[in-house]
C-alpha cells in the first residue's frame, strides 16, 4: 500500500523537542520502508532532487541541496574539503634568511598562503609523483611552478629624526604575500600571462618583519595536491551544511503571545501580522532558514501544543567559503565531477570482478 502524502511529509521531518530529538533514523537503510517498493528510479530522482542558489560571490557560496540522503550530501562536503586539487608551495629552497623567523617556520607559513592564477593554465599542470625513480618525479614546467621571494630591509635616511613608525623609518620593514613573485618556466609564460599569472590570493598576508641588514632570499616550488595530503591544498576555508529548520504553528498564536513568540527566534524568522478583516495580531513564520533551533519557544508554557519544531531530513543548506584558487560556485561543480568519476571507476571495478 502506497503511503499517503501526509505520511511522506512526516517522514521528512526530524522532530525537535525540549529535551530530545526524535525520528533521527527510522529505517535500516536510508529511504527504505518495509512493504513498499523503493527501487531507485532516475525519473523520480530528477523530479525530487533540486539545487537552489541563495548567495554567490567569488569567495562565499550558499545553496540548498534538496531530495538526497545525508550520505550523498556528506560525500560532497568531504570531497570539497579533501579531494579537489589545488596548487600550493611544497618545497622551499632558502638561499638567505637573516630574519628572526626560522627557516622551517617561514616555509610552513609560505605553504599556507593560498595561490591563484589562470584557471585554464592550471589544466596543463599534472601531478608530480614523489618518492619514486620515475621521470615524472622530476620537476618540469608541467608539474612544478616556481616562485621567488627576495626582500632586503634598508634604512630610510630621509626619515625625520623623531619618526618612530617602522614603515617610514625603513624600506621593506614588512614582508607580505605580494612580494612572492612568479618565475615562469618553459611554456608557463603562455599558460599564466598578464592578469592570469600565479600570485597570492590575498596580497596583504604578513610573512615576516625585517630590520636594516636583514634579508630573505628564497625559491619555492609549488605542486598540485589535495586536502587529504595536507590542509594547505584544501580549496575551501569552510565547507559545511545544516538541515533546513521546520517551524509549524499548529494553533493560532495571537495578541501579546504573538509578540513573545517572535522574540523566541532570531530576527527575520517570524513576524506579527495584522488580520485586515478582524484587526487581530497573529504570529506567522516567514523565513525558517534563519532559525538556529535554539528551542527557546519550547520553554514557555503558553506555547505548549501550539508549535512544533523540527528539521527537514533531505533539505541541506550548504555553505562554501573558497580560499581563492577557484570561485566558490565552481567548487561544487568540481565536487560533482569528482564524485561522478568515483562512481564510474567503481562501476568498472564491479564489471571486472
Amino acid at each position: 500500500m502506497a503511503p499517503t502524502q501526509e505520511e511522506l511529509e512526516r517522514r521528512r521531518i526530524v522532530r525537535v523537542e525540549a529535551e530530545r530529538v526524535l525520528d533521527v533514523t527510522s529505517t535500516d537503510f536510508p529511504g527504505h520502508y518495509p512493504g513498499e517498493d523503493h527501487a531507485w528510479d532516475l525519473g523520480e530522482f530528477r523530479k525530487r532532487s533540486k539545487v537552489q542558489l541563495h548567495k554567490a560571490n567569488d569567495l562565499d557560496y550558499e545553496f540548498d541541496l534538496i531530495g538526497v540522503d545525508a550520505s550523498v550530501a556528506n560525500a560532497f562536503r568531504r570531497i570539497l574539503i579533501a579531494e579537489v586539487p589545488t596548487l600550493a608551495i611544497e618545497t622551499v629552497f632558502v638561499h638567505n634568511n637573516t630574519s628572526i623567523v626560522q627557516d622551517e617556520v617561514l616555509a610552513q607559513r609560505l605553504g599556507l598562503v593560498p595561490l591563484r592564477g589562470d584557471k585554464k593554465g592550471f589544466q596543463h599542470l599534472r601531478w608530480r609523483k614523489k618518492n619514486t625513480e620515475e621521470p615524472a618525479a622530476e620537476a618540469t614546467d608541467f608539474n612544478t611552478v616556481v616562485m621567488a621571494l627576495k626582500v632586503a630591509c634598508t634604512r630610510n635616511h630621509a626619515a625625520p629624526p623623531t619618526e618612530t613608525d617602522p614603515s617610514k623609518l625603513y624600506f621593506n620593514s614588512s614582508v607580505y604575500a605580494r612580494d612572492i613573485k612568479f618565475t615562469p618556466q618553459g611554456r608557463q609564460p603562455h599558460w599564466f600571462a598578464g592578469a592570469g599569472e600565479i600570485r597570492a590570493v590575498n596580497p596583504d598576508i604578513l610573512l615576516a618583519k625585517l630590520r636594516p641588514g636583514q634579508e630573505i632570499d628564497l625559491e619555492m616550488h609549488c605542486v598540485l595536491g589535495i586536502g587529504q595530503d595536507h590542509a594547505k591544498f584544501s580549496p575551501v576555508a569552510t565547507a559545511s551544511y545544516r538541515l533546513l529548520p521546520s517551524i509549524k504553528i499548529k494553533q493560532p498564536i495571537t495578541g501579546e503571545d504573538a509578540e513573545k513568540f517572535v522574540g523566541c527566534f532570531p530576527s527575520g524568522v517570524a513576524e506579527v501580522q495584522t488580520d485586515k478583516r478582524t484587526g487581530e495580531k497573529k504570529a506567522v513564520v516567514v523565513n525558517p532558514r534563519k532559525d538556529t533551533v535554539s528551542r527557546e519557544v519550547l520553554r514557555h508554557d503558553e506555547f505548549k501544543g501550539k508549535v512544533e519544531l523540527g528539521r527537514v531530513r533531505d533539505h541541506f543548506i550548504f555553505s562554501v567559503e573558497s580560499t581563492g584558487m577557484y570561485n566558490s560556485d565552481e567548487l561544487f561543480l568540481q565536487a560533482v565531477q569528482i564524485l561522478k568519476k568515483k562512481c564510474i571507476d567503481f562501476q568498472e571495478k564491479l564489471l571486472e570482478s
